[in-house]
């Protein structure tokens, strides 16, 4: 890159740090291209990714005055948003797309083969496939799949020998979705806070009903309640009129 080129990206990388009031930083270590475009796409006009060389983005973030540089991985992105920082994430944190699985992937799903035709030739591939436990012959000059096979558990790491099987049945079953470490809007979050926005709605309603339980369970009227309580009334009414009647 030229003197020129640097400072009229280092120019742009300041502008973009006093226009916007949202700044994600974005780990892109294992992000393939494709599916980088695909979250772009997906982000439309609310955000604008800008990758650039790390030594730029320091010296930008240091002009800046923002104190972000010690967050910088090795291979990051920024991402220049005006949503709030927690919508952002919830968004971004479901974008979410599937690809193949590479050599030392831990599986988040089973990888089942399941019995039918497939694309493949007669040749080395029956060796490979049997290689990992897919039993398979030949129909009609293509390679058939004969038995159901599990090649892979989650949380198992995959091996070359499946990376390639799963690629030549066309098994995408790696899941690659935008890494944030952090955002900063005049604060920081983490990812850990940050991801309460998905946690705590959870825990408020596992709270809401370990409450409803323990006042159902002492009698204690609530208009949230009542109307268990009428049943919970109404149940020991029956249980002891049978009681009596017996």
């Amino acid at each position: 890159m030229t003197t020129e080129k640097k400072e009229k990206e280092l120019k742009e990388l300041k502008n973009l740090f006093g226009k916007y009031k949202v700044i994600c930083i974005v780990d892109m270590l294992k992000m393939p291209t494709k599916q980088m475009q695909l979250i772009k796409k997906s982000l439309g006009g609310r955000a604008l990714v800008k990758i650039s060389k790390n030594s730029l983005v320091e010296i930008a973030m240091k002009e800046s005055n923002k104190d972000l540089v010690g967050y910088l991985p090795k291979q990051p992105a920024l991402v220049f948003t005006d949503l709030d920082p927690f919508v952002f994430f919830k968004e971004v944190n479901g974008m979410r797309f599937k690809t193949y699985a590479k050599e030392g992937y831990i599986a988040t799903e089973d990888a089942i083969v399941t019995p039918g035709p497939t694309e493949l030739l007669p040749g080395p591939a029956i060796s490979e496939l049997q290689k990992v436990g897919i039993i398979a012959g030949v129909e009609g000059g293509k390679i058939a799949v004969k038995k159901t096979s599990t090649i892979l558990k989650k949380g198992q790491e995959v091996t070359k020998d499946v990376a390639g099987v799963l690629r030549k049945l066309k098994m995408q079953i790696a899941e690659i979705k935008l890494n944030v470490n952090v955002i900063f809007d005049g604060m920081l979050y983490d990812k850990g806070t940050l991801e309460l926005v998905e946690v705590y709605p959870q825990k408020l309603k596992e709270a809401f009903n370990q409450a409803l339980n323990l006042s159902v369970a002492i009698n204690y009227p609530t208009k949230e309640n009542v109307k268990y309580l009428l049943m919970k009334a109404y149940q020991r009414g029956k249980a002891l009129e049978k009681k009596i009647g017996g």
